[in-house]
């Protein structure tokens, strides 16, 4: 019953893959990362591999941290609705204004689909911005690169959280959590390997992630 799912998707919620070119460095990057998940040790995967670039690696799963949210969100996107979701939210504690920065400075309340649209348009100008994320060999990564890197995973953060914590049935009913959990719990890995979000922006899954992580102590 995918099919069913996928044909009632509104196409603006679903984005395109951003690909990684292939043959390029980034893409036998992401094949080695592709490659370690398969081992089953999470906590080794994320490493950065010998001889690498820390900003490469982070870009490299950064698009594919992306790709995943991307994904999983458009499996719920009909259960994410204006009357559903009519604020962004994760859980009765957690609620999210959206601001850009640049497009919009004062953070404006807004519905969960509407804040989740404005949040991965945002995130996917950021990737396609080639002074921001080089796809060319030997263009240099700027100054600013870790803190924008930084901006976008605590966002991406946010769109895990809302799925858990308002949608977590859909999910079940549809069964996609074994997916979002191990997408998940890579994600955590991830920015815990390389201290990429604050432990304050994490508590809306703080239980979740004390879980995931003490299975592989």
């Amino acid at each position: 019953n995918h099919k069913l799912f996928g044909e009632s998707r509104s196409s603006k919620t679903f984005r395109p893959k951003k690909n990684i070119p292939e043959g390029s460095h980034q893409y036998e990057l992401l094949k080695h990362a592709e490659a370690t998940l398969g081992s089953g040790n999470l906590r080794q995967a994320v490493m950065l591999p010998e001889g690498e670039d820390l900003n490469e690696w982070i870009a490299v799963n950064t698009v594919d941290f992306f790709n995943q949210i991307n994904m999983l969100y458009g499996t719920i996107t009909e259960f994410c609705t204006e009357t559903s979701c009519s604020v962004m939210s994760a859980g009765p504690r957690y609620e999210y204004h959206w601001a850009d920065g640049t497009n919009i400075k004062k953070p404006i309340k807004c519905s969960a689909p509407k804040y989740i649209d404005y949040l991965m348009t945002w995130v996917q100008d950021q990737l396609d911005d080639e002074t921001l994320f080089p796809s060319k060999i030997g263009v240099p990564f700027p100054k600013n690169f870790m803190s924008v890197a930084k901006t976008i995973l605590k966002r991406l953060f946010r769109v895990y959280a809302h799925i858990y914590h308002q949608h977590f049935d859909s999910v079940m009913q549809l069964q996609e959590e074994a997916h979002l959990n191990t997408s998940f719990k890579h994600f955590i890995f991830f920015v815990q390997e390389f201290s990429l979000i604050d432990r304050r922006e994490l508590s809306p899954l703080q239980d979740l992630i004390e879980k995931l992580g003490s299975k592989d102590r």
